[in-house]
């Protein structure tokens, strides 16, 4: 029995880990893929059967997983990022909030036929997007900053909102009697929301303290985040059922707008956390839905979700948005955005269990109801949301640009072949008289420290996919690459070596860790490009054909050669390193510095 409980286990890990990869190589949220994975495991080949692998810790489980995601999410709602659409937030989390749980309500009873109690649950679980799949659909669709930040901070404050509203409609069913009911309710919804707020203060407040005052070493800031938060969460849990989703979400946010607290580490740790709790918890519940429910439930909840993505949303979206900044085409992508996910599906099937013991015999069906909305939702707008964006253009460019650390005369040759091949770029540097130079020649530059805190708020990013780090000083590109390691994927981060490697121990101890690729060649140096270019030498873009082949294009240069960037057919840039992985062919380009003995017809330039 525990060698099948751990090899069951270990099966859930890795089959998530697969979702996540096969998510990662097609862009889509890894829903689309643990949710199918989930059903095959259960009810289709009947290998996995959770409540019998966790038994009575199923559902305490579920709930201290969905606290973890919901803090990590709140990690990242900071203040600043919301000028001039707090009104809209404000409006989309509580007068949203009651349009589409009084229309799904409605709709719910109409349709589907649930007694109103049933129906009134089912509609407050509707009402949360949630961030485990709003995360994923951001990254794949990049809108523009207003809707990104409205998505994020709704996505992770409505989930707390939306469990609070059905924990009070469950209290109402539970509490016969209507008069007794809104009494009760009355009381639960005081106690839940002191409690939580008292606790996610309380909680925030201390453990930002800590970490603050240097009381917890650096090696233990992600144990202690996330014993605080289980502790938290289930201290709240017990002096008010179900505010722990709030007391853990108050305390992010209050965390992340605390100043002086370096919380990239516990972010980094958390994130980790999460996609691993939300593959196994997409897989668990899954696995426990039975397939024969969801023809039972008939075409009329293909109604319901209809009914969801092309009325309720864009409903509740354009009143909540009367009055704002917000132009018609941001406005038409918000009422687009709205997918369910994993407190939905927690929740309901939470309740669904409690509610069916108590005579209720329908509430078993809102388990595939719940996950039906969940993957339609998912599913469509996985597949329209980036191209809407593009139409109503409200999408950020393809991350394919250079931010470059260094304004020298190096890195404004290198970002003025850039630019005239597209891609944009963004130089730095806290010399005055080169960033007036590069902005003279038309470049954009950014006059100050790039890891500094006025950086942070002051770069803009958009468009932008890469760092080159090519300042003179060593010590300066190595805190770059280190710094911006979160805001761009390891292998688009790049660096210029500031010395000749040296053989042996002397080579290894004086490689800062994170400090990114070696660019265009294992020996180059910052003062061989310099020199190169104050002898003449000319970065120049050579279009490679069927005629001249790269192995041409490597015999004509000769050993003075120096590859510094391809560009395939797709328009997708490749940066040369010591070991570059691409193959460039026919009809690629490649941006190379050519000595200056050679003539622009031998290089073919475009």
């Amino acid at each position: 029995m525990g060698e099948h409980a751990i090899l069951s286990l270990a099966s859930i890990l890795l089959a998530g880990m697969f979702c996540q990869w096969i998510a990662w190589r097609v862009k889509l949220p890894a829903i689309l893929f643990l949710l199918p994975m989930g059903i095959l495991a259960g009810s289709v080949s009947d290998l996995l059967q959770p409540d019998q692998l966790f038994g009575d810790l199923l559902f305490p489980f579920v709930s201290l997983a969905v606290a973890v995601i919901l803090f990590e999410g709140s990690l990242t709602l900071k203040f600043k990022d919301i000028p001039g659409l707090e009104r809209v937030i404000r409006n989309m989390i509580t007068l949203g909030v009651l349009i589409s749980w009084f229309v799904i309500t409605l709709a719910t009873r109409m349709l589907i036929g649930f007694s109103w109690e049933v129906s009134f649950l089912f509609g407050a679980l509707m009402v949360v997007t949630g961030p485990t799949v709003i995360m994923p659909l951001l990254r794949t669709m990049r809108p523009k900053e207003n809707v990104a930040n409205i998505l994020q901070w709704e996505g992770i404050l409505i989930d707390p909102i939306g469990a609070i509203l059905a924990v009070l409609v469950f209290q109402f069913i539970i509490s016969e009697g209507t008069d007794e009911g809104f009494a009760a309710g009355l009381i639960v919804f005081g106690k839940i929301l002191l409690s939580g707020v008292l606790f996610g203060v309380a909680g925030g407040y201390c453990f930002g303290s800590l970490i603050k005052k240097y009381w917890i070493p650096q090696y233990l800031h992600n144990f202690a985040a996330l014993a605080f938060v289980c502790t938290i969460f289930a201290v709240s849990n017990m002096l008010a059922t179900e505010s722990g989703l709030l007391a853990v979400t108050v305390m992010g946010i209050w965390l992340t707008n605390m100043k002086g607290i370096d919380l990239d580490d516990i972010l980094n740790f958390k994130e980790s956390l999460s996609i691993l709790l939300v593959s196994m918890l997409f897989i668990i519940l899954a696995a426990r839905l039975n397939l024969s429910n969801f023809i039972d439930l008939g075409w009329p909840a293909l109604g319901i979700f209809l009914l969801i993505q092309f009325f309720v949303r864009p409903l509740s979206v354009h009143i909540c948005a009367l009055g704002s900044k917000l132009s018609m085409s941001e406005r038409h992508l918000l009422s687009w955005i709205a997918p369910r996910g994993i407190v939905a599906a927690a929740i309901s099937a939470l309740f669904a269990i409690k509610l069916e013991s108590t005579g209720y015999p329908e509430a078993v069906q809102m388990v595939p109801l719940t996950f039906l909305v969940i993957i339609g939702t998912v599913l469509l707008q996985s597949a329209t949301a980036r191209p809407l964006a593009r139409i109503l253009k409200v999408a950020e460019p393809e991350p394919k640009g250079f931010l470059i650390i260094g304004a020298n005369s190096v890195t404004q040759t290198i970002a003025l072949e850039l630019n005239k091949n597209g891609f944009r770029t963004l130089l730095t540097d806290q010399n005055w008289s080169a960033v007036t130079e590069a902005k003279l020649k038309g470049l954009s530059a950014y006059w100050g420290n790039p890891v500094s805190e006025h950086a942070e708020r002051h770069l803009n990013l958009i468009g932008i996919g890469n760092l080159l780090a090519m300042s003179p000083h060593l010590e300066l590109n190595a805190l770059a690459a280190q710094y911006f390691r979160l805001e761009f994927p390891p292998k688009c981060i790049f660096t210029i070596r500031n010395h000749q490697p040296e053989t042996g121990p002397a080579d290894e101890k004086s490689i800062f860790k994170f400090g990114g690729r070696f660019l265009f060649d294992e020996t180059i140096t910052y003062e061989d490009l310099e020199e190169r270019l104050n002898q003449g030498a000319e970065i120049k873009t050579t279009v490679l054909t069927e005629e001249f082949s790269y192995e041409d294009y490597l015999k004509k240069l000769g050993e003075e050669r120096l590859m510094l960037f391809a560009i395939d057919p797709n328009d997708q840039i490749h940066v040369f390193t010591a070991e570059p992985e691409f193959q460039p062919k026919a009809n690629w380009k490649i941006m190379g510095l050519t000595p200056h003995t050679m003539t622009q017809s031998e290089a073919t330039q475009t």
